[in-house]
């Protein structure tokens, strides 16, 4: 490996292809956030920061299939290889990496954020292997712009939160959906009823629900809540336990 081969990834046709793949990740972020602001603000597990990643990501695995003639410094293959079989194979062991850190306990779902990022950090690997060094860079520092700086903006936008809802009612106490419905809307949630699961234990019936603040700014929060469900008639024993993502 001399001076002259490794100045070959640094040329002028290099730095334009790595500017452009640049500012379609730049593009990418911007456009997974608007959709996923839209999960986020409906109180969806996969927010902001999930759909950006995705993004910046696919198209990461897609721009720089259009340079080939500059992959690896432009120089010609000694074997006939096509690289985008090792892409093939590198997105498809990633996704099976990716689904092993996603947990779903009851409502809640985690590691989604996780399982993004790690598909985006396959993205950089593969347009560093590629030679575009320089968008290798840029997704790794978009990304990671997207897992710290997005949580907070995420946070401070407008949207809703969900709750995970559980009631134990006493024996004999006939629960109704419509007046359990006017009660979280008094206090600013909303029942998601093809959420709702019945149960029966010891004679006892037990619903179990998801609850969508209307505005998480201005809704009752999960300790209100629980204040007033201890001393509420007809309840037993319940739990309230907000959805994570």
């Amino acid at each position: 490996m001399t001076i002259t081969s490794l100045l070959a990834y640094w040329t002028r046709d290099h730095l334009v292809a790595n500017g452009f793949i640049g500012l379609n990740l730049l593009g990418a972020l911007l456009l997974g956030m608007l959709v996923g602001y839209e999960r986020s603000y409906q109180g969806r597990a996969a927010g902001m920061r999930t759909y950006g990643l995705v993004c910046m990501a696919a198209t990461a695995l897609t721009a720089f299939s259009g340079f080939a003639p500059l992959w690896f410094g432009g120089t010609v293959l000694s074997a006939p290889v096509d690289p985008t079989r090792v892409v093939q194979g590198v997105v498809s062991g990633i996704g099976f990496l990716c689904a092993g850190v996603i947990m779903k306990d009851g409502l809640s779902i985690r590691g989604l954020n996780s399982a993004a990022s790690i598909w985006a950090v396959a993205a950089v690997g593969v347009l560093l292997g590629v030679g575009f060094y320089a968008a290798a860079i840029s997704l790794a520092l978009l990304a990671g712009l997207s897992m710290s700086a997005l949580r907070r903006l995420e946070a401070r936008l407008p949207g809703r939160s969900t709750l995970d809802v559980q009631l134990c009612f006493r024996a004999g106490h006939m629960p109704r959906l419509d007046e359990l419905s006017a009660v979280a809307v008094a206090r600013g949630h909303q029942i998601v009823r093809e959420s709702l699961v019945i149960n029966v234990a010891n004679g006892r019936p037990v619903w179990r629900f998801a609850v969508v603040s209307i505005d998480r700014a201005k809704a009752a929060s999960p300790t209100m809540l629980a204040e007033e469900m201890t001393v509420a008639e007809g309840i037993e024993s319940f739990s309230i336990t907000p959805v994570r993502n």
